[in-house]
């Protein structure tokens, strides 16, 4: 009889996670006339042809029921110099955007200034994983500066400009 090997526990997958280098994004969106937004590291690059990204939002963050519930959001892959946005963003704050300068996209979705860059898609299909919703999205909108990528590691936040290369 085959056995089956007992899942890792949440503190060993913690550090497996650690082991991955993440960009840093804030993930926004409007709530009636409210800016709302968090911290996400669980963003991904599905497809160029059409431009297709994915998100994944812990379905208990006090900003979940705001973005399942737009069309559109806006993807901010922070820059190097937003410290103080990452900080902001990854906290409860009341009002996170309070002093943050930002303009509307398009689509009216938060668009935060100094990010290295920023997109704003269209929400395509919300699937559910286990505690997180899986937002699979179509870019609609797309900038880039010349500000070099915040990354994340092992619970520290590093210059990704400034990372070596192997080769």
């Amino acid at each position: 009889m085959a056995t089956h090997p007992v899942a890792p526990d949440t503190d060993v997958m913690k550090q497996v996670n650690r082991k991955f280098v993440t960009g840093v994004t804030v993930v926004t969106a409007m709530d009636g006339d409210s800016p709302r937004g968090l911290a996400v590291n669980a963003y991904s690059n599905i497809s160029l042809d059409p431009p297709t990204v994915m998100i994944c939002v812990q379905r208990t963050s006090s900003t979940h029921d705001c973005l399942y519930a737009t069309d559109h959001l806006a993807i901010n892959i922070l820059s190097t110099e937003q410290l103080d946005v990452v900080n902001t963003f990854a906290g409860k704050a009341p009002d996170k955007f309070a002093g943050l300068n930002w303009t509307p996209g398009p689509n009216g979705s938060p668009m935060i200034e100094r990010s290295s860059a920023q997109m704003e898609v269209e929400i395509r299909e919300r699937l559910q994983a286990n505690t997180h919703t899986v937002f699979i999205c179509r870019v609609r909108h797309a900038a880039v500066s010349d500000r070099a990528p915040m990354v994340y590691a092992a619970g520290q936040f590093f210059d990704g400009a400034a990372l070596p290369g192997l080769g």
